[in-house]
């Protein structure tokens, strides 16, 4: 009886070793990398708007996985996605608007007006998933440069510390 204890609790031991060698350890490295920034202002904008349906890259606004943001590139650079914590939807900046300029709030885009008057005014917590570009965001900018509101983006992205892409954006900036 004694042995067949022995061999059990060494079989369930294996077994729990086995276990736990096939389960790889996470790597914090492959963790994303998250910034999170608390409280940030969001409205809701929709194509039927003055926009209308493409943003400033010239694409289709999106509404499906990553949905199409827009803000002032000098905060939230072309390109930056981000996931609500509230919602849980993720959302990439591909456009701006005037009026969000000098101002840290993030339109969102819904595919209806139904939706975005439902949203109107929230302010969230977002866990930024990737830092846009301020290059690239630079590149959409110049032609357009004569536009206000466009030059006061470029204005505030050129006074940006150099070096590395997108070092100036934490959550100390907001």
């Amino acid at each position: 009886m004694r042995r067949l204890l022995k061999i059990s609790s060494l079989g369930v031991f294996s077994l729990f070793a086995a276990g736990c060698a096939t389960q790889a350890p996470q790597s914090a490295s492959k963790q994303p990398a998250t910034d999170r920034i608390s409280q940030v202002r969001t409205t809701a904008y929709t194509h039927s708007e003055r926009g209308g349906p493409r943003n400033a890259i010239g694409t289709r606004l999106s509404g499906s996985n990553i949905k199409s943001a827009s803000a002032d590139w000098s905060r939230w650079p072309l390109g930056t996605k981000f996931r609500i914590v509230q919602t849980d939807e993720v959302f990439r900046i591909d456009d701006y608007g005037g009026a969000l300029v000098g101002t840290g709030t993030i339109d969102l885009y819904k595919t209806n007006r139904f939706e975005m008057n439902k949203w109107g005014v929230q302010h969230v917590d977002i866990d930024v998933l990737e830092w846009g570009s301020t290059t690239k965001s630079l590149e959409v900018l110049a032609p357009r440069a004569r536009n206000p509101k466009v030059h006061a983006m470029i204005v505030s992205l050129n006074k940006k510390p150099s070096g590395r892409e997108n070092t100036h954006l934490s959550p100390a900036f907001f």
